[in-house]
């Protein structure tokens, strides 16, 4: 008996030392490197300028690149070991990783990439999937799911990337880092490995919004000039009914670091569905097309996207798919190799689509104009996860994402804070050539917006009732918009929303009265008014609105009464 105790002790014993044996060596591994290189090597920056010239623009930072920038003597892996074996070391290297080297940043390795650089997952499980820095049990988001970890876990300064259908975005929010995508054809692509090249964009990873604008001055060859504050901030509605993140805070943090900044004249809500849907006439094919009558448009520009990916991908890899047969990730294969036939109708359809959409987005974003919209749909899933998977996610994500990708405009992803121990982003898009207006509004509004992100963390135990309050100030604030657009019927809708939200304040009833006068329902405005008077007995536009509503009734004396207690207030 003494004999099986000791035994089980010893078995116990084993058993707890090899346990503390592996945690010390995944720990050990993510101190390393976080799984975030396929290689190592370096790249040093020319001598620096003899006095008084300046020195180089990034002198001191150290960078890293995803596997898809050709560098002399090495072989680009495109995340695939296939592709590597078969393919010569590159005779020059990429464009934009000389730009950086010569601009005085040292290069110090190659990151992973997804399988062909597809994915948005940042799964790779031939060269392993990068460990997520900002929540170990998620996966990173791709493709440049190595470029993101490697910044994030603070192993370079800043790293490069592309992004076709979100390679940079994805990642950026869910490693918790800034992320940017540049305009299209804004930075050269010479050297770098195309997905799809009408949606191909080199793109930069940071976490610090000063250094993001270093390297995009150099990157996009941009002189410094006299820094210009947005004209007006659209925040798109229903781009924020799509995600399961905490959508409330993002725009209340948003909201409030633009009023601090800019004023909250700035604001501007707008539907971008109903926008795309008047100013991109094409998107009525793929509705007919489709049976997609009631689906958004948004929705289908995720379909197009995807479309002209997939498309685009084939004409420039089919031959090798053919002749190598790789094995790829069942949701990468199911992309690559069930590409269906399609007709020269639906290419040009699709090809029309993405030429109104970088109109239409433009025309929308011209004269200094920042759109907001959520980054992703979800906080990043599980490793190993169903949602990856997932029909919802899939079309969620891809929604937000074909924006910026069909329209060829720039976007920015904004860290802001954590959810539920959980990355949160923000995103902000500019017109297609606004990237240093972009990079300046970033870099004067991320102090603002990360002290707005603490201050709803600090108010965390009272947020039930901060939700209420900001959300009926956001209503409100669509109501205002509305009446500006003499939407009279829409507006006095979010006034009504916002009294439910917060039945005692003033300025709800009072503008609701004002939309009620416009449409001559008069009984209803002189309510409100009297309202608006029990909770604020100085609010003077109550008193006039509430004077012209019982004029319209035929009370004069009570209006002349209501207009004398002006005087004696």
């Amino acid at each position: 008996m003494a004999s099986h105790t000791t035994n089980l002790w010893v078995l116990l014993g084993l058993g707890l030392a090899g346990i503390l044996l592996v945690t010390r060596k995944l720990k050990k591994n993510i101190k390393e490197d976080f799984g975030a290189f396929v290689e190592k090597l370096q790249l040093l920056p020319p001598p620096q300028p003899a006095p008084p010239k300046a020195p180089h623009p990034l002198t001191s930072l150290t960078f890293a690149f995803s596997d898809i920038f050709d560098i002399e003597g090495y072989v680009t892996g495109f995340g695939h070991p296939q592709w590597a074996t078969t393919s010569g070391a590159a005779s020059r290297t990429a464009t934009v990783v000389s730009t950086l080297v010569e601009g005085g940043a040292t290069c110090v390795g190659k990151t992973v990439v997804d399988e062909l650089a597809y994915s948005i997952n940042g799964v790779n499980k031939y060269y392993g999937t990068p460990t997520n820095p900002a929540a170990h049990a998620r996966v990173p988001g791709g493709s440049c799911s190595g470029a993101a970890v490697a910044v994030a876990a603070n192993l370079v300064d800043f790293s490069l990337g592309i992004d076709t259908v979100g390679g940079v975005r994805v990642p950026a929010s869910f490693c918790g880092i800034i992320g940017f995508r540049s305009s299209h054809g804004a930075v050269s692509h010479v050297g770098t490995m195309p997905v799809s090249k009408s949606l191909d964009t080199i793109g930069w990873f940071a976490r610090d919004p000063n250094i993001l604008r270093r390297v995009g001055h150099v990157l996009l060859q941009l002189p410094y000039g006299i820094q210009r504050s947005p004209r007006q901030i659209i925040i798109a509605d229903d781009c924020f009914e799509l995600p399961k993140i905490p959508v409330d805070r993002i725009v209340q943090v948003v909201t409030k670091s633009t009023e601090k900044l800019f004023g909250r004249q700035v604001l501007k809500h707008e539907n971008l569905g109903q926008y795309l849907s008047s100013n991109v006439p094409s998107l009525k094919l793929f509705h007919k097309t489709n049976g997609e009558v009631k689906t958004s448009s948004i929705r289908v520009l995720a379909n197009i996207m995807r479309f002209i990916q997939r498309h685009e991908f084939k004409y420039n890899h089919e031959e090798w798919i053919n002749s190598e047969k790789p094995t790829l990730d069942p949701a990468i294969s199911a992309q690559i190799y069930d590409m269906l036939e399609t007709s020269d109708t639906e290419i040009e359809n699709c090809k029309s689509v993405r030429n109104e959409m970088r109109f239409a987005i433009n025309s929308l974003l011209q004269d200094d104009r920042i759109l907001v919209i959520p980054t992703t749909a979800y906080p990043p899933p599980k490793l190993g996860g169903k949602e990856l998977l997932s029909e919802d996610y899939q079309n969620s994500a891809f929604s937000l994402l074909s924006i910026a990708s069909l329209s060829g405009c720039c976007q920015v992803t904004v860290p802001l804070g954590y959810h539920d121990n959980c990355p949160i982003s923000v995103s902000f898009l500019a017109k297609h050539g606004g990237d240093r207006f972009l990079l300046d509004t970033l870099q004067n509004m991320f102090k603002s917006l990360q002290e707005q992100v603490d201050v709803v963390a600090t108010c965390k135990s009272s947020s039930n009732a901060i939700s209420k309050e900001q959300s009926a100030e956001i209503a409100k604030e669509k109501g205002n918009q509305a009446y500006k657009e003499k939407q009279w019927q829409k507006a006095i809708g979010f006034y009504t929303e916002a009294i439910k939200l917060n039945g005692n304040n003033a300025t709800y009833y009072s503008n609701r009265s004002a939309a009620y006068l416009e449409l001559g329902s008069f009984l209803q405005a002189e309510a409100d008014c009297t309202n608006a008077i029990k909770l604020d007995k100085k609010y003077v536009k109550a008193y006039l609105r509430r004077g012209t509503a019982r004029e319209m009734l035929g009370y004069y004396k009570e209006a002349i009464e209501g207009r004398l207690l002006l005087f004696i207030l």
